[in-house]
């Protein structure tokens, strides 16, 4: 039986008050820990491969675009398939399974490069392998959210799991160029590895029993299962929108972030631990795009939040081609561009799971969550490999400008579609506008 809620307890969308319990949860706290100690791990791998190869192995703009390319490519590769294997088993074993495969990995980077090993190949290797096993990560945690709380609770779970991934986004970057411009690669690597350890440490300790669907039979084919959760996705207007509208931002941003971490260091003369500072700009923003994102939608409306927020923190990107490194103002103005970007993403972010989550069933969770991160974020390998074709052709600065404008298409998508007409309500299935 359920305790009765305090009078001071908040009330969801459906009347029903939602119990004060979310984080007197064990279990909950548990997930959350690991997946902030998992973030933070990732967030420092994205910025401590890349600079290693910028700064340590002179790598070319190809060069970066390929390595960047490769940490992708598991996104397009897996997505799919994990998504269908995802929804049959405990979310708890695979998230304890990739966070060991992770710290192993990273782990032999930090090796090979203590004994002098660690080139580009290397490079290539462990972010492939890091790529691959984050797919697995990330579906199995946005499934799991479904499976440990109650609906009524999924935009404060959602509030506080992407505000971890804010505490990972202002720690993560920081610490990745610190580590790199300090110290060493491989060192930046093993402390990878130990958050990834860390969160396999938390998560393993989660105890409750999750509600997998259950199995009939013999199972069906994974290619049945998969077009299951396409075809689902495809019918579902929000769904198909978010689909589209992931898909031009995440194309967009992996380019301009290709040309942007060599327009930082090359352009603008900015060290490493610098580079870091004005990366991790970005997880104040986040943080205060979690907070936002637990009230706005619900004042607003879910899709004024979607587009105002996106054509925020995408826009702002477009001021940087103008910066200068002998400038004062330019350190301070990428802080600010990171911290609006933050706020931007993370509002939109937390918002489109939450809708995702509560008009999709049970069954089709990882399903629905691995199709759109195929979709969305598939074309991330070939954004790369564009931003690194762009920059030894037109140059740092036209590059970035027009990267960064490519990003302002994914709120036009919103705006035009269902998502847009969303109002103050968190829809359930079949509850969305149609298009038209």
């Amino acid at each position: 039986m359920q305790p009765a809620p305090s009078s001071s307890a908040a009330v969801s969308e459906s009347g029903r008050p939602i119990p004060p319990s979310l984080w007197r949860d064990g279990d909950f706290r548990k997930l959350w820990a690991g997946q902030t100690a998992s973030q933070l791990g990732e967030h420092a791998c994205l910025v401590v491969l890349p600079l290693f190869a910028v700064l340590t192995l002179n790598a070319g703009a190809g060069q970066l675009g390929v390595l960047r390319a490769v940490g992708q490519a598991p996104i397009l590769l897996l997505s799919l398939f994990v998504g269908a294997w995802v929804d049959r088993w405990r979310t708890r074993t695979v998230m304890v399974l990739t966070d060991i495969g992770r710290t192993m990995a990273l782990g032999g980077a930090a090796l090979a490069g203590l004994l002098g090993w660690l080139g580009l190949p290397a490079l290539f290797v462990v972010a492939f392998a890091v790529g691959a096993l984050s797919v697995f990560f990330d579906v199995a945690y946005q499934a799991s959210l479904v499976r440990l709380v109650e609906r009524d609770q999924l935009v404060r779970g959602n509030s506080a799991l992407e505000g971890s991934r804010s505490a990972a986004q202002i720690g993560g970057p920081a610490l990745g160029g610190a580590l790199v411009s300090l110290l060493s690669a491989p060192v930046a690597a093993a402390a990878g590895a130990l958050f990834f350890a860390l969160s396999f440490l938390s998560i393993r300790r989660i105890r409750r029993t999750e509600s997998v669907p259950a199995r009939s039979g013999r199972p069906p084919r994974v290619w049945r299962r998969i077009h299951e959760g396409l075809r689902f996705v495809a019918r579902e207007g929000a769904l198909r929108a978010v689909c589209l509208a992931s898909g031009a931002f995440q194309f967009s941003f992996a380019a301009m972030m290709t040309v942007y971490l060599l327009f930082l260091p090359r352009e603008l003369h900015l060290s490493a631990s610098t580079v870091g500072l004005a990366l991790a700009a970005t997880g104040p923003g986040a943080l205060l795009g979690s907070m936002l994102a637990a009230r706005l939608p619900g004042r607003f409306g879910y899709g004024t939040v979607l587009v105002s927020a996106a054509a925020l923190g995408d826009g702002v990107f477009l001021c940087v081609p103008a910066l200068s490194g002998s400038s004062p103002a330019t350190v301070p103005a990428l802080l600010a561009v990171s911290f609006l970007f933050g706020t931007g993403g993370q509002l939109v972010n937390v918002t489109v799971m939450a809708v995702r989550q509560a008009i999709t069933p049970d069954p089709l969770q990882a399903r629905a969550a691995a199709t759109i991160t195929f979709v969305g974020m598939g074309l991330t390998p070939l954004g790369s490999l564009l931003g690194g074709f762009l920059a030894e052709t037109w140059g740092l600065r036209t590059s970035l400008l027009v990267t960064a404008a490519g990003m302002l298409l994914s709120p036009v998508v919103m705006a035009l579609s269902p998502l847009g007409r969303l109002g103050r309500a968190l829809p359930g299935p079949g509850e969305v506008p149609t298009d038209g």
